[in-house]
């Protein structure tokens, strides 16, 4: 909670900080790269940098955390700091590090709003950065020891032993520790960092869901390669795509992710997926299959086309096997229409959703945000809306 005497200067400075952050975003990374290159090269995703998309995130992360603070003092966005510290703790991100961020944040500020930032200002502004950055060492510390390493440990060996082709642009990798320890337990849902070295020596690091549920020997991660133009163009997908092959050896962290089933609940679930965002969902369903749950789940999928669904067999059996669940599917190219599926975008108005409904959202984010309004619009509160992102997290910019 802001201190009474910051509240006021957060209220009245927060238009013209918010008006700036973009900008003072872009000139913070700046900064740290220029002082740490090695982060850019080795530990933040040079994509993400080079589309603003990480700038942008960053932005709209702490604009909404200030406004929380002198809106609703009482709360905490719990969610959007959960899913920031699962980001952090993935890529082993350290309390030490907070120290590095703040120097370079706040220079940034002080150069992009000059003689507005009074010593007022910059104190009531290093208030909401440490509660902030506070709350996210506390809660990626007690993510650290739920993984059992210590804090920033959390790589391991593992060796590929099977790769298989899902699709033109889609292949699953299986994994086991190179060490011969089991390859470790997780919650249906979560994901882990790949750390590789491309041509230019950089160690690029990628999240990739787990596909398949907990208690396989194996994890597998199911990956697509990335054509989006952007430079640098998908490099981790890529070099995986083109040069991971079984007996190579890839550097993964421990599990991390907050869109995970919640145990013993059962009430009726929306698994809602768009193109590659099906990964985290086939592990809820095998999970579901697996402790022989009988809640209703409603599972929804939506794709260019059939050819291009990846682990579409495998989203079938597992919808098959559970007593009631039922699978409806929106395909965007007619030529490749399938069975029962439809047509175009997803459209819920003539779908039946139970009461109670728990939903859990995964792929683009123009597909979830549509998805999540029109499940508001049905009444589903929006605690019990549950989405995860591939990549940054602009939801709130």
């Amino acid at each position: 909670m802001l201190s009474p005497q910051s509240i006021p200067v957060v209220r009245a400075t927060l238009p013209v900080i918010g008006a700036a952050i973009d900008e003072i975003a872009e000139l913070f990374y700046a900064k740290l790269f220029a002082d740490r290159p090695e982060l850019l090269r080795d530990v933040f995703n040079r994509g993400n940098q080079a589309n603003g998309e990480q700038r942008r995130a960053l932005a709209g992360s702490i604009a909404a955390f200030a406004a929380m603070l002198v809106n609703d003092p009482d709360t905490r966005p719990d969610v959007m700091l959960a899913r920031i510290a699962n980001k952090h703790a993935s890529l082993g991100i350290t309390a030490s590090q907070y120290k590095l961020v703040h120097r370079h944040l706040f220079a940034a500020i002080g150069e992009v709003l000059g003689e507005a930032v009074t010593e007022a200002v910059a104190a009531a502004w290093d208030e909401v950065y440490w509660l902030m950055a506070n709350s996210l060492i506390a809660l990626e510390s007690r993510l650290y020891r739920a993984a059992n390493v210590a804090d920033g440990e959390i790589w391991r060996q593992m060796t590929i032993v099977e790769h298989r082709s899902e699709t033109s642009d889609v292949t699953s990798f299986a994994l086991v520790r190179t060490d011969g320890e089991p390859a470790g337990d997780y919650q249906p849902g979560q994901y882990v960092s790949v750390q590789v070295e491309l041509p230019d020596g950089a160690r690029q690091i990628r999240q990739y869901s787990l596909s398949h549920a907990p208690g396989n020997p194996q994890w597998r991660i199911t990956v697509k390669r990335v054509r989006d133009g952007v430079d640098p163009d998908g490099e981790v997908s890529s070099w995986l795509h083109a040069n991971a092959t079984v007996g190579d050896v890839l550097t993964v962290s421990a599990p991390f992710g907050e869109l995970v089933l919640p145990p013993g609940d059962e009430a009726p679930l929306l698994i809602a997926s768009a193109g590659i965002g099906v990964t985290p969902m086939i592990a809820m369903l095998e999970h579901l299959v697996s402790t022989g749950s009988s809640r209703p789940v409603t599972v929804i999928h939506a794709d260019r086309a059939p050819s291009a669904h990846a682990l579409r067999e495998e989203q079938e059996r597992c919808v098959a096997a559970l007593p009631n669940a039922r699978l409806l599917t929106w395909y965007e190219e007619p030529r490749e229409f399938s069975g029962q599926s439809r047509t175009g975008r997803v459209d819920l108005s003539d779908v039946d959703l139970p009461k109670g409904l728990i939903a859990y959202l995964c792929g683009p984010l123009p597909f979830m945000r549509d998805l999540r309004a029109n499940l508001l619009l049905r009444g589903v509160p929006a605690r019990d809306i549950h989405y995860e992102v591939f990549g940054p997290d602009l939801w709130l910019v």
